[in-house]
This record gives structure tokens, C-alpha cells and sequence, in this order.
């Protein structure tokens, strides 16, 4: 019996012939001698109990940001060194070298082995994971294994390998089981695959078809190059058509023609203005030597000084056959400045 309060906090509704586990109490009844069991609690036993646990731990760890998008990462588009963990039993494991080998010759690929089922998986698969991430060259992981029923399945829903698997530094692939298995720790990893061998064309590209690829990219630049060089020699044809139609020639001495008259004028005015500068520069100097003092001494005059010393400024201040002191000027002698009496009026 379940009282009516707790008929709301039963995690699971009994059904005809289904398999549970019931928490409660017993109850008596020694004057009816009935027994009684008041139920607590109801939860699924069997397959039930796995898939409410399931159920439980897939919500904690999406509440922590676990199986979030924002946390993949992207895959390397050309790796290098591709790590693996698996069995070495496993067909999985051969089934991604044979993949590897044929999509990618000559890749790098590290294993690092783990058993994948039975209770020790976990740790297992954990200290695997551990390896490649301490060797630090692998540039993506793939986590593997191939299908079985879903107790085998069950290290790959332990919460120790889905943490492992999210902490893990380098992209992690999950391929794990089967189409129609899904697991936690392919809700934690990067990408996910259905098969081992679809986690191994997941990590890397195929060859073949990089090749084909890269064939079309040089089609097609070279399609788009002759296009292109078309249209310019097109463009070049109906340029020089033009160039015909306007006679360049006709212009280019027209122009030649034009320039050296221009050429001509430029010269003459110079010359004229150099002329002009230099008539007026001339012109200036005569002027100067007109107004010059010395020019005026130049031209005769003498300063007459009396014996004591007076300066004789007129023809009245000497009479003929006076001595006097030194005379000094230009162009006269003592004896003409007696002579010639009638320079003193004209000098200063």
C-alpha cells in the first residue's frame, strides 16, 4: 500500500509484470494476522534501474555544461598525428587502421590501449586518455569500440570517462557502438560517429578526394584566368581601334608644333627682359657717377689755402703773384690756381 501524500514522490508507477524494487516498511496486524507493506519509494529493477540512473546522471552532467555546444571543438583539417584509444582485441581498432591507411597514407597514428568492457573499463579508458594527453602529439583522439548489447556498453556511461572525455585538451571523436547506441561520452565528445570507422573518416580527410578537389580548383582558376585574359585583350583590341580612329599621330606633331613656338616665345621675352635689366642697370650707373663727389674733383677744382691757413674762396681774397700753401685738388697745380683765378668760383 502507498498512502495518498506519497503517491506523488514515487519515481516509478507499478505496472503489471514489471520487475521493481520497493523501499518501505512492513506492517502487522496480529489480530487479522495481516501483514502489510507501506511503500516509500518505487524504482525500476533490471533494465528499469540502469536507464533511470542513466537517466539521473545525463541530467546532472548536461545541468554542469557537459554536453554543451559552446564547449566542442573544432577538428584539425589537415592532423598530423591522430591518437587512438581502444582494445587491442577489438575489431574496432583494425577497422580504423584500415580506414586511416586507405583515406590519409602516410599519417601518424598513435594507440594507446584500453579495455572497453567489464568493470575495470572505466579506469581504464580514463588512464588511456591520460597517455595521449602527457605525450602531447596527438592533434585529435578517437575514443572506440564496436557494438555489443548494452551491458557491454556501460564503461562509455561512467561518469569518470564522460568527465575524462570533456576535460580533454585535444579533440576528442566517439565512436562508439553502433547506429542506434548513444552514449554520454558521445554527448561530452567533440564529434561523435555511429561506427569506429565512421570516427576515423571523421578525423581526417580523404586523399583521393583532396586530390580531386584540388584538380578542380586549378580547372577552375584556369578557366577564370583565360576568361579574364580574354576580356582584356578584348578591351586592348578596341583600344587601339580608338587610337587609330583619332589619328594620334596628326595630334602628337600638332602638339610637338605648339610646344616649340611656345618654346620660341618663352626665349624671346626672356632676352627682351634681360635687355631692359640691362639698359636700366646702365642707365642707374651713369646716374650714380653723375652725383658721385669724387667725379666732381675729377674734373679740375682745387681747394687754395692762404699762408695762414684760411681757405680762399673767392677770386678777391688772392691777388696775382701771392704765395700760398699746398694746394690740393685734381687736374690743377699751384702755379694754375693762380692762373687760372676763375676755377675758384665753381669750387665748393
Amino acid at each position: 500500500m502507498v498512502w495518498n501524500s506519497q503517491i506523488d514522490r514515487i519515481a516509478t508507477i507499478p505496472t503489471q509484470g514489471e520487475k521493481l524494487i520497493i523501499l518501505g516498511r512492513i506492517h502487522v496486524h496480529p489480530q487479522r494476522g495481516q501483514y502489510q507493506l507501506i511503500v516509500w519509494q518505487v524504482l525500476p529493477a533490471g533494465e528499469g534501474l540502469r536507464a533511470l540512473r542513466y537517466r539521473q546522471l545525463r541530467d546532472r552532467l548536461e545541468a554542469e555544461g557537459l554536453f554543451d555546444s559552446l564547449r566542442k571543438r573544432p577538428l584539425p583539417t589537415h592532423p598530423q598525428v591522430v591518437a587512438v584509444v581502444t582494445s587491442p582485441q577489438a575489431a574496432a581498432w583494425g577497422d580504423i587502421q584500415r580506414t586511416l591507411r586507405w583515406r590519409y597514407p602516410g599519417l601518424h597514428v598513435l594507440f594507446s590501449p584500453a579495455l572497453v568492457q567489464g568493470d575495470q573499463a572505466p579506469d581504464s579508458i580514463v588512464r588511456a586518455i591520460q597517455r595521449v594527453v602527457r605525450d602531447d602529439r596527438a592533434d585529435v583522439l578517437i575514443v572506440s569500440r564496436g557494438g555489443g548489447a548494452i551491458e557491454d556498453m556501460a564503461c562509455f556511461n561512467d561518469e569518470r570517462v564522460v568527465r575524462a572525455i570533456a576535460e580533454c585538451p585535444i579533440p576528442v571523436i566517439a565512436g562508439i557502438g553502433h547506429q542506434r547506441d548513444e552514449s554520454l561520452a558521445d554527448l561530452a565528445a567533440d564529434v561523435y560517429a555511429h561506427t569506429p570507422t565512421a570516427a576515423a573518416e571523421q578525423a581526417v580527410p580523404c586523399l583521393a578526394d583532396l586530390y580531386t578537389e584540388h584538380r578542380e580548383r586549378m580547372l577552375t582558376l584556369s578557366d577564370a584566368m583565360q576568361y579574364r585574359l580574354q576580356v582584356i585583350h578584348d578591351r586592348l583590341q578596341r583600344i587601339r581601334s580608338r587610337l587609330q580612329q583619332l589619328k594620334l599621330d596628326r595630334k602628337l606633331d600638332h602638339e610637338a608644333q605648339l610646344l616649340s613656338w611656345m618654346r620660341q616665345r618663352l626665349i624671346q621675352s626672356s632676352v627682351q627682359q634681360f635687355q631692359h635689366a640691362t639698359q636700366r642697370c646702365q642707365m642707374l650707373n651713369q646716374t650714380l657717377g653723375t652725383l658721385d663727389p669724387q667725379a666732381v674733383l675729377k674734373r679740375g677744382y682745387a681747394v687754395v689755402r692762404q699762408t695762414n691757413g684760411a681757405i680762399a674762396r673767392s677770386a678777391t681774397d688772392v691777388t696775382p703773384g701771392q704765395a700760398s700753401a699746398r694746394s690740393t685738388g685734381s687736374g690743377a697745380t699751384q702755379g694754375d690756381s693762380y692762373r687760372n683765378p676763375q676755377s675758384w668760383d665753381r669750387s665748393p
